[in-house]
């Protein structure tokens, strides 16, 4: 797995935009100019990919929706990227007819039946287009990477494949079983990408070993078909070299479900769980202006911004996992180089400006010439850092007003010691029942944690108690009836899940660590530094990639699509520890398990990919309510 997953989605997308022809390196010469047609699915997948700039440097002029009124463009060819669905075939087979463009190449997100492939044959014989349609392709790209080590299923209809979706108590076999065929789909079109036949390993009775034999038989089918395999060849390219194939360890949701519901600490956690993050872009809404209006004229209007935090983005790449009070601490400290910077130029400027023809000015004007040359060339570089600065100021700031009207600091410190068995310097009823600490929601995830974390259940007395405090407070009691009854069912009052015995370490307050001049106001939150400890999805990861003998992740299924008959069996074929690993969690994962595992791969030297639908913490919360209804 030299090659990241985004890098091979990446080069995947630009053979299909050059016609599915590899793009030649260098070349110099103009691109062919053509039409982008995608779908909602297309547009998700291709968007955290590839910039505007960089669709227009493979030949991309226009990119539209399907489903978008278009204008015929007769002489320009179109590439299509879309879902084989009824909807979007009778579209394609609408533009055949309406002779909208050039030519057609038709590519599909996932593969293509055949009678909706006679479907497009009919409607391009009957537009006399068939030399028209010069190619159709599978690319088998149903997935969205947002990260070098990081995918998720879909942003589209996301909630057809979400916790609630396979936990509902009233879910048909039908309903379960096209959830189930989503997912496979999406997991065989990764490794089709990534191109390599994964050792399959998962726990036994759950929805992830619904998803493990639908693979396995998946995987096994088109194995078997040596003529058209996606999995020989060309497709696997490096992948075919490696002698070490990677383990696929599926992990279900309800193995954990207070890491979803903990409030985060880290810079990209808190980012996904308190602002509207979506694809790796964040949406804010900032004030038009501090002026006021005149009376009786209507308020202003909140400007909206968006920011991309892609892999380009420097300082995201380097802080994303890190403790939000060292963030904001880099941030100002970029501040600081960016000014010094900025004052080196204007100085040289200043002395270029010498008037005069006496000796020492000349002097020292062949001095500095050298000096504003190298500076005048990083002007570009200094201009985006500047641009970066702003943009992590803007997002860190707003960050920081939710930790502060919320008392995130305070729900983050109390959480973990709940969670890790300490003990608590604050009764759990006087949290719930401060007024200025936190939303309603805030506090339902604080008790709905020390629930499930509890190793037994509180009497009937106290949860009255608790819950006249949560109701006081505004909360849905909902979600506490979801909870009790799973936790009743799966028997987790006799055996909770261990979270390590870890706390963060309180370094004292914001305003002891930052400088007087900072412009975030940190006065009055916790710096709190985070202590490594493994989650239960990375012990499971660690168990399984060392081949550990354990209690949580012995009875786990082993199935290896290239042995030429399955079997039932939890007993590995090979006793040597995995080297590469791809973890997925059936029923949506989160940014705190993916920096926890990130944690992990680092100080083990290991190689994996970090896989699941992630989930919001505020939605997963929501998701326990409408699962009562």
């Amino acid at each position: 797995m030299a090659a990241g997953i985004r890098e091979k989605q990446t080069v995947a997308l630009k053979r299909m935009l050059n016609f599915n022809v590899p793009p030649v390196k260098n070349s110099t010469g103009e691109p062919v100019w053509k039409v982008l047609i995608y779908d909602r699915f297309g547009q998700d997948i291709i968007s955290p990919l590839l910039s505007v700039k960089e669709l227009r440097d493979m030949g991309i002029t226009l990119h539209l929706l399907l489903h978008s009124d278009r204008d015929a463009i007769p002489d320009v060819p179109a590439v299509y990227f879309v879902m084989p669905t009824e909807e979007n075939i009778d579209r394609m087979c609408q533009d055949l007819r309406n002779q909208l463009y050039e030519s057609y190449y038709l590519n599909f997100i996932s593969a293509i039946s055949r009678s909706k492939l006679e479907d497009i044959a009919n409607a391009a014989i009957g537009a006399n287009a068939v030399t028209q349609v010069a190619k159709v392709f599978d690319q088998y790209l149903n997935f969205i990477t947002l990260e070098d080590d990081m995918f998720v299923l879909c942003n589209q209809n996301k909630e057809l494949v979400s916790y609630r979706a396979i936990n509902r108590p009233d879910i048909t076999d039908t309903e379960m079983e096209t959830i189930m065929d989503t997912i496979v789909d999406s997991l065989f079109c990764f490794f089709v990408t990534l191109g390599a036949i994964p050792i399959i390993r998962c726990s036994r009775g759950t929805a992830a070993e619904m998803v493990a034999v639908k693979l396995d038989k998946k995987l096994r089918e088109n194995l078997r078909d040596a003529r058209n395999s996606l999995f020989t060849g060309d497709t696997l390219g490096a992948g075919q070299f490696s002698f070490q194939r990677p383990l696929l360890v599926l992990v279900d949701r309800n193995i954990d479900l207070a890491t979803p519901l903990h409030h985060s600490w880290t810079y990209q956690a808190l980012v996904h769980d308190v602002l509207d993050f979506h694809l790796n872009r964040v949406n804010m809404e900032e004030s038009a202006g501090t002026e006021s209006s005149p009376a009786g004229a209507r308020p202003k209007k909140k400007n909206k911004k968006s920011y991309d935090l892609t892999a380009s983005d420097k300082f995201w790449q380097k802080h994303k996992g890190s403790p939000f009070p060292e963030v904001a601490e880099s941030v100002q400290q970029e501040l600081e180089s960016y000014r010094a910077q900025e004052d080196e130029v204007k100085r040289l400027k200043g002395i270029m400006g010498i008037e005069g023809e006496d000796e020492g000015a000349i002097s020292m004007l062949s001095d500095n010439t050298a000096k504003l040359t190298s500076a005048v060339s990083s002007l570009p570089e200094l201009l985006e850092k500047k641009r970066l600065i702003d943009l992590h100021t803007n997002v860190a700031t707003a960050v920081l007003e939710h930790i502060k009207s919320r008392k995130l600091d305070v729900y983050f410190e109390y959480e973990e010691k709940i969670m890790s068995k300490s003990t608590l310097d604050k009764s759990l009823l006087d949290v719930i029942s401060d007024p200025d600490a936190g939303t309603p929601e805030d506090k339902m995830r604080l008790f709905l944690i020390y629930y499930i974390s509890s190793a037994q259940a509180p009497s009937e007395i106290d949860l009255e108690q608790y819950k006249k405090a949560l109701m006081d407070a505004g909360c849905n009691l909902a979600p506490l009836n979801y909870i009790k009854q799973w936790k009743a069912f799966t028997k987790m009052a006799s055996a909770p899940t261990s979270y390590g015995n870890t706390t963060p370490k309180p370094l004292g307050l914001f305003s002891r660590v930052m400088n007087t001049g900072s412009q975030f106001v940190m006065e009055g939150v916790k710096n709190m530094v985070l202590k490594q400890q493994n989650l239960p999805v990375t012990r499971i990861l660690d168990n399984l990639m060392e081949m550990k003998s354990n209690p949580e992740t012995d009875d786990y299924r082993y199935f290896d699509p290239k042995m030429l008959r399955g079997s039932d069996s939890s007993i590995p074929r090979s006793k040597n520890p995995f080297q590469e690993a791809i973890v997925f969690v059936v029923g949506g994962g989160n940014y705190i398990e993916y920096q926890n595992l990130i944690d992990y791969i680092k100080v083990c030297a290991l190689l994996a990919l970090v896989v699941c639908n992630l989930l919001r913490e505020t939605s997963f919360s929501r998701v326990s309510v409408t699962l009562c209804i």
